[in-house]
């Protein structure tokens, strides 16, 4: 009897602890995390995962299940999980961010619609950021690449032995201080060339100061800032190529994997 009980705690475990670091990174996972995709869609996908890659995981440690250490493991588990992804929500996040600093300085901050992934009213430039950007990480397999990483992780950091450290957790903190100098970036040459067209505006109105400048500005300013935007969506794709592969690298450290990104 106490060997049938052993073996049903061994196979429980075998499938438990990997889907909670799956299950962990597909609660955060951008748009497969979001309210948009339902939550028995992401459940059906955890499941399929867990058992399609359970039984190639190394052996988990024994451990009863109804213990303390368990328990731990099982935390240790959905942080790792949910670490990875909240690397790719922050992927997007900086896209969005651009995309509102551009709709604020082109007065097309005003257009705003709801966020389906926070349910919060967002400017209409960050959204249409977000779609394209969303489009572009599944046309780069993000989603594929982020489920083989965490796939191959399961040998770097074994289960119930190794978690993330202490300098790992500080890098995916500083990654979010290196969104913001990546939005800046996405986002500058808009800001320049807005930056040109108010300070013309100054020097109309101290030519011809009859002239009513908000009436005449605000019309040139939003016409200007579609200009903008179709200019700079070029660039676009290399902005992501750049910060798809800065978050790889991020990662690759936070996973420990011998990563070698171009």
């Amino acid at each position: 009897m106490d060997w049938l009980y052993g073996s049903i705690e061994a196979t429980i475990a075998a499938y438990l602890w990997p889907m909670a670091r799956i299950g962990g990174m597909m609660m955060v996972m951008t748009t497969i995390g979001s309210n948009t995709t339902p939550m028995r869609v992401r459940l059906l996908l955890v499941f399929a995962m867990t058992i399609a890659v359970a039984p190639v995981l190394p052996a988990m440690p024994a451990v009863p299940l109804f213990s303390f250490e368990a328990y731990w493991i099982l935390a240790q588990q959905l942080l790792i999980g949910i670490a990875a992804g909240f690397v790719s929500l922050l992927l997007l996040q900086t896209f969005v961010l651009a995309g509102q600093i551009i709709g604020m300085q082109t007065s097309l901050g005003f257009a705003s619609m709801v966020d389906p992934t926070n349910g919060q009213q967002v400017p209409l430039v960050g959204q249409f950021y977000l779609i394209l950007t969303t489009l572009l990480f599944f046309l780069f397999d993000g989603h594929l690449t982020m489920i083989r990483m965490l796939v191959a992780s399961f040998e770097t950091l074994p289960v119930g032995e190794t978690s993330l450290n202490v300098a790992n957790l500080r890098a995916l903190a500083e990654w979010g201080g290196w969104m913001f100098g990546a939005a800046l970036t996405v986002a500058i040459s808009a800001i320049v060339a807005l930056l040109l067209i108010n300070f013309s505006f100054g020097v109309m109105t101290r030519a011809a100061p009859q002239l009513n400048i908000f009436a005449i500005g605000f019309p040139i300013t939003m016409i200007s800032g579609l200009i903008i935007l179709w200019l700079t969506l070029g660039g676009i794709m290399s902005h992501f190529e750049n910060t798809w592969n800065a978050a790889q690298g991020l990662l690759c450290q936070l996973l420990e994997l011998p990563c070698r990104i171009p």
